[in-house]
């Protein structure tokens, strides 16, 4: 006779304890209700079912691969941000969320007519932003081909596609015209900082999406320096920064002539959002 699935949850949720997950309960949830093919919301209405073999046999998989420290967004292939669902690959990082503080501030300013994402990775700003803003018109851009590919596949499930155009770039590289917001995520972690993140992020975030190595400020300093060109007068640029970059990124915002610098904190409190303004 087939386990019923709340008993599958019991034991799922046991495992991940035992192997010092945290969270060990959600995540249990979270990996059953992907594996039976349910909304979270939905398997608790289902507990009581007998489950399938294969719906054994997958969710046995994830917990595994949980146990080995790869994330549950990694395993599912989505994660949730601003409400709603983005698909995530091994070809970009995985979104965080922190960068909610980012799209707050953005929505604060006021609608912008045509924004820019600088390194948008899976999409998550530029197609946020454009859901946001029925009559905004977009552009997003990163080096990675792969990650372009995932944005604009989240751009086309959130019904945005058709007013985002997807660049492949460095930084700056192929950029053209002016913006009323500018936004990046940039990779900013210091190459010291590397050695002690938790391997749901070493073993799983792209590399190069972490880190540029160094201070980790070497993007602030290239955005900050061409973004008055590309902005419209009063225009707004928004970066993420880590919890202890806010001053450094705030003196490259001044020096490049921005007007309006500000440090914004994210739910924690902490330092998340540097902001500035060009001049009118």
């Amino acid at each position: 006779m087939s386990e019923r699935l709340d008993a599958l949850l019991r034991r799922g949720t046991l495992r991940l304890t035992e192997a010092g997950i945290a969270g060990a309960p959600r995540d249990a949830r979270l990996l059953l209700a992907g594996a039976a093919g349910l909304r979270p919301d939905r398997l608790s209405l289902e507990l009581g079912q007998p489950a399938a073999d294969t719906v054994t046999g997958t969710f046995n998989a994830y917990l595994d691969r949980r146990i080995a420290h790869e994330p549950v967004s990694r395993i599912l292939g989505q994660r949730l941000f601003w409400g709603r669902s983005f698909r995530v690959t091994p070809d970009v990082l995985d979104p965080r969320p922190e960068t909610e503080s980012l799209i707050a501030a953005a929505l604060e300013g006021g609608a912008a007519q045509r924004l820019l994402d600088l390194g948008t990775g899976s999409g998550i700003i530029a197609a946020t932003l454009l859901a946001e803003w029925p009559g905004a018109t977009g552009v997003a851009t990163d080096v990675s081909p792969a990650a372009l590919a995932v944005a604009g596949d989240n751009a086309a499930a959130l019904a945005v596609a058709d007013r985002l155009t997807c660049v492949e770039a460095d930084w700056w590289q192929g950029v053209e015209g002016r913006f009323d917001l500018i936004a990046s995520n940039p990779p900013y972690i210091t190459e010291a900082e590397m050695a002690d993140l938790a391997p749901e992020v070493a073993n799983f975030d792209p590399t190069g999406a972490l880190t540029p190595g160094g201070d980790g400020l070497a993007p602030y300093r290239i955005i900050a320096a061409r973004a008055r060109e590309h902005l419209t007068p009063g225009g707004r640029l928004l970066v993420e920064i880590g919890w202890r970059q806010g001053a450094d990124v705030a003196a490259l915002f001044r020096a490049a002539g921005l007007a309006e610098v500000a440090v914004l904190p994210d739910m924690d409190g902490r330092d998340r959002v540097v902001t500035g303004r060009a001049p009118a």
